[in-house]
């Protein structure tokens, strides 16, 4: 059994690869650090462990990742997204990735890196109006289907807050979805992953979007690299 592991800023993405596939898992850090003997690749956008760091010599980094015109500064979890969704994909992509952070990474046809955005993920968007004001609490991110219970005007504090929110967030990845699809034929596709995208997606496919929802892009894309080549 192979094992795969993407450090995140708040969780840890895991993947072991058999004969079935990939069994994705998604957990906070360790206290202690793990045996990683059945590593076969890693990649980093969150701190490492200080005691027993993964192997560095197993490390994938952006020049492993075959897209063109990278930056040096991209995170190296948009550009295995954004790879291996216009890999699948075989045309211009956009990909939102909702965790922590929301990155939306724009690859277009000729699987060229062309720029992106980045903003607050739900969590920390919540997270931040319940610690920079005096009057509204403290939430988590809403759980998956939550957005369909919530009142489209809520009356309670909270139920605004996770609306408003959610809103937001599914507005500003329609928005950019948009302005790239319209000029292009065939059109850029959205492709949505990350924690918060259970809570995004119905409110996109409401909008009219066609989406393609693949919750562990990131693993599939380590696993599917040329460097790592545990699946096509």
């Amino acid at each position: 059994m192979e094992r795969l592991l993407l450090l995140g800023n708040s969780r840890w993405h895991w993947a072991d690869v058999g004969p079935q596939g990939l069994h994705c898992w998604h957990e906070p850090p360790p206290v202690a650090a793990p045996a990683w003997g059945a590593l076969r690749a890693w990649a980093a956008v969150g701190p490492l462990p200080s005691a027993g760091p993964p192997p560095p010599q197993r490390r994938i980094d952006l020049a492993q990742v075959p897209l063109q015109q990278l930056p040096a500064w991209l995170g190296i979890d948009r550009a295995l997204v954004g790879w291996r969704a216009w890999r699948r994909q075989g045309h211009g992509v956009l990909v939102a990735d909702a965790g922590t952070a929301l990155s939306l990474t724009w690859i277009d046809a000729a699987g060229r890196f062309r720029g992106g955005r980045i903003s607050a993920g739900l969590g920390l968007q919540l997270r931040s109006l319940g610690e920079g004001t005096a009057l509204l609490p403290r939430l988590e991110t809403p759980a998956a289907g939550l957005s369909d219970a919530l009142p489209a005007w809520p009356t309670a504090t909270e139920e605004a807050l996770l609306q408003g929110c959610v809103q937001a967030t599914a507005a500003a990845i329609s928005a950019a979805w948009r302005q790239l699809s319209a000029p292009m034929d065939p059109p850029c596709r959205l492709w949505l992953t990350g924690g918060d995208a259970p809570c995004l997606a119905p409110l996109l496919r409401a909008g009219g979007i066609e989406l393609e929802w693949a919750p562990d892009l990131a693993l599939e894309a380590l696993a599917a690299l040329p460097a790592v080549g545990l699946i096509s």
